[in-house]
């Protein structure tokens, strides 16, 4: 069995690689080509533990990730999110890999929002806002970056945000802008990330300009929101999975119990639109919401992908259990 840490995984898959292999996931999930239960939560004193398993039916391999969320984490020094990946042989069962989950986690999550920018955001968007700091920020910035031209790209957070900055100027020849509130950094920006643990609202409709495309990834239970519910009542809402979404994303949950929109208001899932089933934006003023909640299929596509690079290029250290 091979053991994947995470510098193994960042070496094995780069973000483009990354986005292909959750658009060939999500894919299979919309067209019945998976079999991915709903994830069980177990409350934890410190937060929240999630088991995630999936197979894709052509695949070789099957995947479970464990993954804990403790919000108090970056007070102690911490990550907010802890995960492991365990693969193992379809087939037999074998344990053939035990990969670092945090960047499994980070990385397809940034590449869900990849793909659903590159399906969804207007051709050319070239300016970018960051709602949140957090680990989930930067492989979200990468994922956006891998498929528009950004050349801004705005950071507002309540904690980390010039850190952030500092980073990405490092990395990107984009403007990097850190703004003093929410509006300041939505104002005019074609492409919004929200990427926080926030339970009030931060996106709000009036701050958004006409044909902005929003990925929502922070919220992920039923009591949490990230964007305002005039936002989901006016957007064309996309969403990773349709059982997931109304089973544990707040942002959509609470504008449905506010009687805004009904469970038929989402107009497809990314899969749907990524496999030809449904259209994309149709306008360029069109407001468009990719939310998701996560979902195992990304972990089994991505995890794949990574265990095959890693295979042939001799990453990671080979063990026997």
């Amino acid at each position: 069995m091979k053991i994947l840490t995470a510098d193994d995984v960042r070496a094995a898959v780069d973000m483009r690689a990354a986005i292909d292999a959750v658009r060939a996931g999500f894919i299979a999930l919309s067209t019945g080509r998976a079999r991915v239960p709903l994830r069980s939560a177990l409350e934890t004193p410190g937060g929240v533990l999630l088991t995630m398993p999936a197979q894709l039916d052509d695949a070789p391999i099957s995947a479970v990730k464990i993954v804990s969320v403790c919000a108090g984490n970056p007070s102690l020094g911490l990550p907010t999110i802890h995960a492991v990946v365990l693969v193992t042989d379809a087939q037999t069962g074998q344990p053939l890999a035990l990969m670092d989950g945090g960047v499994v986690t980070a990385q397809r999550t940034g590449a869900a929002s990849g793909l659903a920018t590159d399906l969804l955001a207007v051709p050319g968007a070239s300016t970018l806002a960051v709602i949140g700091a957090g680990v989930q920020a930067r492989t979200q910035v990468a994922a956006v970056c891998a498929v528009r031209p950004i050349t801004e790209i705005r950071i507002f957070s309540l904690a980390g945000a010039e850190a952030l900055a500092h980073e990405l100027g490092e990395r990107y020849a984009a403007r990097i802008v850190v703004a003093r509130s929410a509006p300041e950094a939505l104002h005019g920006a074609q492409v919004v990330v929200a990427a926080t643990n926030s339970k009030t609202p931060i996106v709000h409709l009036a701050d958004l300009a006409p044909g902005v495309h929003i990925n929502g990834i922070g919220s992920f239970a039923p009591d949490m929101q990230e964007i305002a519910a005039d936002v989901v009542a006016e957007a064309t809402l996309v969403v990773d999975h349709r059982a997931s979404a109304w089973a544990e994303a707040g942002d959509l949950i609470i504008a449905r119990d506010q009687g805004l929109i009904t469970e038929q208001s989402v107009h497809a899932e990314i899969g749907e639109i990524a496999a030809g089933m449904k259209a994309g934006r149709t306008s360029p003023h069109e407001i468009t919401f990719f939310k998701s909640v996560g979902n195992a299929v990304q972990d089994a596509a991505f995890a794949q992908r990574v265990l095959a690079a890693a295979e042939e290029r001799g990453l990671g250290t080979d063990v026997a259990l």
